[in-house]
């Protein structure tokens, strides 16, 4: 990156011979300030002055030339852990040195029910054999039990179960779900999850459980379709994921099963129930389905549920998730089968750490007793407390760096150094994005040295570092500074490509501590052998006991680990909070539609949208399968349908006709097809309206400010001043916008200068609104210039990752907003809207739309294959991938000069990608010939 250019990130366009002397003598110069001893210890020495429990031994290191590293800061010592009774070392074996006893899980040989290739699951055989593949070989005895419930393999019951984290309980809905799937050759299945990183995952995971499973094989014989309307994929099982900002479009024809967030999947549900194509839906799993309590989006999975429940078809419902309590009031709503264990192959110890000293918190009872005499420390004099023997394990000793002074900072980073020198995986929550990177430098500053790490792994962490350098948004410097030591960070900022890399390389055990915000216990599958949590906040305010279950629910690897441990770090004036969360029971779970009076609208607006009930007395009977009616008052919830049917009359939303029923009008349509919120629906309503009315035409801001999504107002923060400025240097066009939209610049100057947005009456917050979209707007107007991502956010002060996800997220956008402009017979708007969705996709201007569409050219790429000659998909197809290999490395976003090993290895990954896109393009190309014929 530019700014980093005079850096001693220099290092890295030396020899690795000269970078690894600098280094070297960087790292003796700076022990010699970090060590008490004045001394660069060995790892021998450094082990023995670091108890440990994690006394396993470390693998065999090679004495081989050191690969270059740029970060010069001093090293740290990490305190040492010792026990209870002052003793470094246990001379009792312990749980790292021998398995801990619990039941085993008992094989299929003494159980045939414990293998999924028993009959009475009736699996084909290749579904058995991709299971196996994946490492599944038998089922555990509660997933057995489960399974068997009645009615559950032949699809006649519902189903709502609880296993704790880790426990396999995905397991029982993937083959509930494959079951279904595989009963008819047309049947359909849909895979409800929280967030798009497990979206992804499970797209990832599906397909390669139904890898080799054809229609044919299952005995389902094409029914003979015209030639022309065939799919080349039409006898395979079809994974497709479904999110804001992925590039397929939600349609119903193309998935045998679909993987959706939340919302993707309440849109693609109600598109399906007016289109009459929902008859083919034969399961839906709903993952995390706590999420029901969630006050911003849960409310949505009971819209979509209860919607399946009113169908008149055989759909079973899978509902599963890790912190269920009330689980009979779920079970009662979906009039289904439920079951609950506590089963987890890697058992689990908790601990809490406090001033030093580690306690352990496994039962209700140690902790009570733990917290009292906690409590009586803190009420006696030091002396006495010196004498009172309170219940800790391990104590870790104070650090005499400064930098480690506080002692939680310094438990986080022994605790993580401990594990890590053994051999294991850390995972360390931290409340923020800003902590995560700090922990992750001061961590990676307390690791192994270099010459202690063994070659191969090394080369691995300069291959990921090179990796993320060939991304399109360069190497974050901070990321630079830690992965060589096996330590880096996982959050909201960093860019989807690079939490990827992250998190694969952290799963291969390259990196050895990951240094994530409290969103990654839900968001992705990282397990570790141990969970450190850096304090129980998120922000500022406590988590609560679900997230709290969640963290430490990733400790643990099966088939790595044979157990897991928790440490939560609590500071003083925390700690009575904290143990009331550590053993707070887990909330019951109830209706979120009457908890604000926009739901219940939204509820009743969609269902009489796409006519799934119209009349009052099928409005109610919708109302009464929802889980509301299972919790709640009927005469409150009259009273709520009451007031919401006249405030969507009163919105223009619906009508009745002279039969007493309720109709849509276009507006409530088109809120409901382009998946808004009445609330948002009328405010985007307005803004189009204007547009109408003088839509500027002869430039991009207009357009781009069309797609740019609603920010929320509580959670949204402008820098006035560099606002200001890109207004400044708007043309001619882009200055009509702004005075189009109702903004004034004269508002902008005194905002710069320090001035207050109001935002107190619904006037007021309408006029946030836009000021806040065409702050988004102009940086989507850089995206679409070909601007790079890491480009923008340095321009605008924004995380890299938040400057892509607004990218993403404005994709989805745009196409509810050319659907309500569709919708609400406005076709000059929608079309003008569609011709600009590509660039918005592409991330490019016009002339680049075509090469876009070339797997791994996008943007800056597809720019230089345009300046190299490369100008359409036909020259991209007939190029030979070697001419292609100086292109890619100009497009590259940092120059880097290697050794000639490395420099090898960076071109042959470079050639594997020059080949994806020759075939890539070679396929585009057939298609467009394919059509040029058709057309003839």
């Amino acid at each position: 990156m530019a700014n980093r250019q005079q850096k001693p990130g220099s290092i890295w366009h030396t020899t690795t011979v000269e970078s690894a002397r600098e280094y070297q003598q960087a790292y003796d110069q700076s022990n010699i300030i970090a060590t008490t001893a004045g001394q660069k210890r060995t790892y021998d020495v450094a082990r023995h002055q670091s108890p440990s429990r994690l006394d396993e031994t470390m693998p065999h290191k090679r004495t081989l030339p050191q690969p270059p590293f740029m970060n010069h800061a001093p090293r740290l010592s990490a305190s040492s852990i010792e026990f209870a009774d002052g003793s470094v070392v246990s001379s009792q074996p312990t749980e790292y040195s021998q398995r801990r006893a619990f039941p085993s899980t008992p094989t299929a040989s003494i159980d045939p029910l414990l293998s999924l290739s028993h009959p009475v699951y009736k699996l084909p055989q290749q579904l058995v054999a991709n299971f196996t593949s994946s490492g599944i070989r038998i089922i555990y005895p509660w997933q057995k039990q489960c399974l068997l419930g009645p009615g559950l393999l032949d699809g006649e019951k519902n189903l709502v179960y609880s296993a704790p984290t880790g426990g396999g309980k995905s397991l029982v809905a993937d083959v509930l779900m494959l079951k279904r799937v595989f009963g008819e050759r047309d049947a359909k299945a849909m895979l409800v999850l929280p967030y798009v990183a497990l979206v992804q995952e499970k797209v990832r995971w599906l397909r390669n459980v139904v890898n080799g499973i054809s229609r044919q094989s299952l005995g389902q014989q094409d029914r003979g379709e015209k030639l022309w309307a065939q799919r080349a994929d039409r006898d395979t099982i079809r994974v497709v994921g479904f999110y804001r900002g992925s590039k397929v479009r939600a349609t119903w024809s193309d998935f045998d099963i679909a993987v959706c967030t939340i919302e993707k999947a309440n849109s693609l549900v109600n598109t399906a129930i007016s289109d009459c194509n929902i008859s083919k839906l034969q399961s839906v799993v709903l993952d995390e389905c706590h999420m029901i309590d969630d006050g911003y989006r849960g409310y949505l999975l009971e819209l979509l549920t209860t919607k399946l429940l009113c169908l008149e078809q055989s759909i079973q419902i899978v509902a599963m998730s890790a912190t269920l309590t009330n689980i009979d009031l779920l079970k009662r709503w979906l009039q289904g089968h439920s079951y609950q264990t506590h089963y987890r192959p890697v058992p689990i110890e908790e601990h809490l750490v406090y001033e030093g000293k580690i306690y352990p918190a496994g039962t209700t009872a140690a902790l009570l007793k733990t917290v009292v005499k906690l409590d009586q420390r803190t009420q006696t004099s030091q002396t006495q407390a010196s004498q009172s023997r309170l219940p800790h394990v391990r104590a870790i000793r104070p650090s005499q760096h400064k930098e480690l002074k506080d002692p939680v900072r310094n438990a986080v980073v022994a605790l993580a150094n401990e594990t890590a020198r053994a051999g294991f995986g850390a995972l360390v929550f931290s409340s923020s994005r800003a902590g995560c990177e700090s922990d992750a430098i001061l961590i990676s500053r307390a690791m192994p040295a270099l010459e202690e790490v063994d070659l191969d792994i090394q080369e691995k962490r300069l291959d990921l570092l090179g990796e993320l350098r060939s991304l399109t948004t360069g190497l974050d410097p901070n990321l630079e500074r830690t992965i060589p030591f096996g330590v880096a960070f996982h959050h909201a900022g960093l860019t989807t490509e690079e939490r990827d890399l992250i998190a694969n390389a952290y799963d291969a055990g390259v990196l050895k501590v990951c240094v994530a915000t409290c969103s990654l216990a839900a968001g992705i599958n990282l397990p570790a052998r141990r969970v450190i949590l850096h304090s129980a906040r998120m922000g500022r305010d406590l988590v609560g006991p679900a997230m709290l279950r969640q963290m430490r629910g990733r400790a643990g690897r099966k088939g790595k680990d044979e157990v897991g441990e928790t440490y939560l770090c609590c500071r003083q004036h925390d700690l009575e909070d904290v143990v009331d969360l550590m053993h707070a029971d887990l909330p019951r779970i109830s209706s979120c539609l009457i908890s604000d009076q926009r739901r219940i609208q939204k509820a009743l607006l969609e269902v009489i949208a796409i006519r799934l009930a119209t009349s009052r007395e099928s409005l109610d009977h919708y109302v009464s399968k929802t889980m509301l009616a299972y919790s709640t008052e009927s005469h409150f919830i009259q009273e709520n349908i009451e007031a919401s049917l006249r405030n969507l009359k009163m919105s223009g939303f619906i009508t009745t006709d002279e039969d007493g029923n309720f109709q849509a009008t276009l507006l409530g349509k088109a809120i409901v097809a382009s998946a808004l919120d009445p609330e948002d629906g009328v405010f985007i309503h307005h803004e189009l309206q204007k547009a109408l009315k003088g839509f500027v035409m002869d430039g991009d801001m207009h357009v781009l400010y069309s797609f740019t999504p609603i920010p929320d107002l509580e959670n949204f923060a402008v820098n006035w001043r560099i606002f200001w400025n890109e207004v400044q240097q708007l043309d001619d066009s882009g200055h009509r916008v702004l005075i189009s939209v109702g903004l004034s610049p004269g508002m902008l100057n005194r905002m710069a200068l320090g001035g207050t947005l109001k935002e107190t009456t619904p006037e007021e917050k309408d006029l946030a609104r836009r000021y806040y979209r065409f702050y988004l707007a102009l940086q989507l107007r850089d995206l679409c210039n070909e601007v790079p991502i890491h480009r923008v956010a340095q321009k605008y002060e924004m995380p890299r990752g938040v400057v892509q996800t607004l990218s993403q997220n404005c994709e989805g956008f745009a196409v509810g907003m050319i659907k309500f402009c569709e919708i609400m017979e406005w076709g000059a708007m929608a079309a003008a809207l569609d011709h600009f969705s590509d660039r918005l996709k592409a991330g490019a201007k016009s002339d680049l739309l075509a090469l876009a569409k070339i797997t791994f050219v996008k943007s800056r790429t597809a720019r230089v294959f345009w300046d190299n000659g490369y100008k359409s998909v036909a020259a991209v197809a007939n190029a030979d991938p070697n001419e292609l290999l100086p292109i890619l490395m100009q497009a590259q976003p940092n120059k880097v000069r290697l050794e000639a090993k490395d420099e090898e290895k960076y071109k042959e990954k470079l050639l594997a990608k020059a080949k994806v896109i020759t075939d890539s393009a070679n396929r585009l190309w057939q298609i467009e010939m394919q059509q040029d014929i058709e057309e003839e």
